[in-house]
């Protein structure tokens, strides 16, 4: 793994004045799956946001590869290379499963890439490629979350940011995303990872971060936090 190339740096974050993130520090290597648990509430998406600058930051900075980047608006972090998936999607639904991930590749000029990145991403998940010509909106709950990762991937983040993968699929699916994490991992992209399954989401990640009420209250390694008491207790019930 190379060196850092994202720092969030002592940031603070209000909601109509109510402050809900407090002096929060993270840091994300090249190459790295980190990821970040918590009890909702605990800031774990507007974390998320305010690295994307959908959030504003009033305190603290982010920065992506030595650069400040919490001022910048979304489009020009987009360019830099940072996607976000958010936990709802966001699919239009009444597209076809390829063109909505055709419009995760706006930001690239050359039609040999995007066609390049249009068949990596029916090879990570081959039922899309069956599925290609369907609406979205026909989809399973869990492909549709294929699809919303597929489109973060067509333009080659450098950073992949993923908010809530697993929420409300069935078991049977929610081991299927994870795995799909798992193989993202494996390619050496680098992945922010918001789950709401701690122990899947502890196992797979290089390092983690546990948020409560907007503050950092334990980190370490995926397998150092599984063993922590305050995870098992807290997270795990043991």
């Amino acid at each position: 793994m190379s060196g850092q190339i994202l720092q969030v740096e002592n940031i603070h974050v209000r909601y109509s004045g109510l402050p809900v993130l407090h002096g929060l520090t993270l840091t994300l290597k090249v190459g790295e799956t980190v990821c970040v648990v918590g009890s909702n509430g605990a800031g774990k998406s507007t974390l998320l946001r305010a690295i994307m600058g959908t959030q504003r930051v009033f305190d603290g900075k982010v920065l992506y590869q030595g650069r400040e980047i919490h001022k910048l608006r979304t489009e020009e972090i987009v360019q830099l290379g940072i996607i976000y998936v958010p936990e709802e999607k966001m699919l239009f639904k009444p597209l076809s499963v390829e063109e909505n991930l055709l419009l995760g590749a706006y930001i690239l000029n050359e039609t040999e890439k995007i066609e390049a990145n249009l068949e990596y991403v029916y090879r990570l998940f081959p039922r899309l490629s069956e599925r290609r010509n369907q609406p979205a909106s026909t989809l399973s709950g869990g492909e549709q979350q294929m699809v919303a990762i597929g489109r973060g991937l067509m333009s080659n983040p450098q950073i992949l940011m993923l908010d809530e993968p697993s929420l409300g699929l069935m078991p049977i699916l929610v081991d299927e995303v994870l795995d799909t994490v798992r193989r993202l991992k494996e390619e050496g992209i680098t992945i922010l990872l918001v789950e709401q399954n701690v122990r899947e989401a502890l196992d797979l990640a290089d390092r983690g971060y546990i948020l409560q009420t907007g503050r950092v209250i334990a980190e370490g390694t995926g397998k150092e936090l599984l063993a922590s008491d305050l995870i098992r207790s807290a997270f795990l019930g043991i």
